[in-house]
């Protein structure tokens, strides 16, 4: 904003961000998780609209109201509860994958876990009767009706506000390690794309989408969030969709760089790896080491290397500052070490060496791309995807 705009803009306790605020009223370092699922056809393995059947078939199911309608109705979000830990994270992701099986089955439906859809096409999909969906395509259009993407993210508690706009710098230079581990959208519209990560470059069409800017303080966010509020650009402050974002209503820092993963363990392993990363930061702070602010474009090229190469990606060593690129594999190996005692602290260490295995045996991307070179048959590979986003 302009110095006059500066001189005029709300106070923080006028901010809408503040109202509801949970920062601080619970445990730091608990954790959720939000999945977003393909519902399908269980002949066809079409994405299919009939998330109100979906919900209707799990009402008398203990975790019926964390399963939700999201922009299209061919989109089941589901989520976890408050999480003390990676343990509960994982109990929680399986009894719902393993209940949507079970209840889906009888309607002639099942669910998959990817970035996207391998074959089908946005102008068949509903979107979802609730009015926040449909003021989003009336302001977004074509933007909007493309986004059949399907993404996981994880939130963790953090104890005060200013402390997550800290937080939040630390993570970003870690985003596009995360992403390229969370690589699982390689194909769109019935091709293979060559890009790892065809989610994101979907969902960068979006506005707000992204890395956040830079902001001095929360103060500092609450502000421009309330401005844009107040000249009507935004509703509140969930409609902006950066790859990693404060949640003040649930007082966490939301992650929202990883596709939706169809191996559970992956997805565990992603949680943990978010978990103990903001805590080690968390630490840091204590210490009082801020974390370095590192440049939009320099993080943003790097994003882009992760989700065109997934594991195969040689990023930008911004952490070391060197003129040399590392291999994700790499920084990753430097990086788990470092987080080790953290994991063990939280009792996630178990969880995150499933990194390794991510490593070892391919992202979602990797192995969706191994199943259809055999016979390139895109129905095999749904079969597949369903088979394997139902274990738990």
């Amino acid at each position: 904003m302009t110095e006059a705009s500066e001189a005029s803009s709300p106070t923080l306790s006028e901010a809408s961000v503040v109202a509801g605020m949970r920062y601080g009223h619970g445990p730091a370092l608990t954790l959720g998780v939000e999945e977003e699922y393909m519902l399908l056809d269980a002949t066809t393995l079409e994405l299919t609209s009939r998330i109100k059947h979906v919900q209707e078939a799990v009402s008398d199911e203990p975790w019926s109201g964390r399963v939700m309608q999201e922009l299209t109705e061919s989109c089941v979000e589901v989520a976890t509860d408050v999480c003390r830990t990676i343990d509960d994270v994982h109990r929680d992701l399986a009894q719902i994958r393993g209940g949507l099986w079970r209840r889906l089955e009888p309607l002639g439906m099942q669910f998959a876990s990817a970035g996207t859809h391998p074959f089908s096409k946005s102008e068949d999909q509903r979107i979802s009767s609730h009015d926040r969906y449909r003021e989003l395509v009336d302001q977004l259009q074509y933007l909007a009706r493309r986004e059949i993407v399907f993404g996981m993210h994880i939130h963790v508690a953090i104890p005060d506000a200013d402390t997550a706009i800290q937080v939040m710098e630390g993570v970003l230079v870690e985003l596009p390690v995360l992403l390229a581990l969370s690589c699982n959208s390689p194909f769109w519209r019935g091709k293979p794309t060559g890009i790892a990560s065809t989610r994101t470059a979907v969902f960068a069409g979006f506005p707000r989408s992204g890395l956040p800017p830079r902001f001095r303080s929360y103060e500092d966010y609450a502000e421009s969030v309330h401005y844009m509020e107040r000249t009507g650009v935004i509703r509140d402050y969930t409609r902006l969709w950066w790859d990693v974002r404060p949640h003040p209503r649930l007082g966490t820092l939301e992650v929202r760089v990883c596709d939706a993963q169809f191996d559970l363990g992956y997805a565990v392993a992603l949680a943990a790896f978010v978990q103990a990363l903001v805590k080690e930061i968390l630490e840091e702070i204590d210490r009082g080491r801020t974390p370095t602010s590192y440049h939009r474009m320099l993080v943003a090229e790097n994003m882009w290397l992760a989700a065109r190469y997934g594991l195969d990606a040689e990023l930008m060593d911004l952490c070391s500052g060197g003129t040399e690129r590392m291999s994700v594999r790499s920084l990753v190996r430097r990086r788990l070490p470092l987080l080790e005692p953290h994991a063990r602290d939280l009792g996630c260490w178990d969880a995150l060496q499933g990194v390794e295995r991510i490593m070892a045996d391919g992202t979602g991307a990797t192995r969706q791309l191994r199943v259809y070179n055999a016979n390139q048959d895109l129905l095999e590979l749904m079969v597949e995807l369903a088979e394997f986003s139902s274990r738990t």
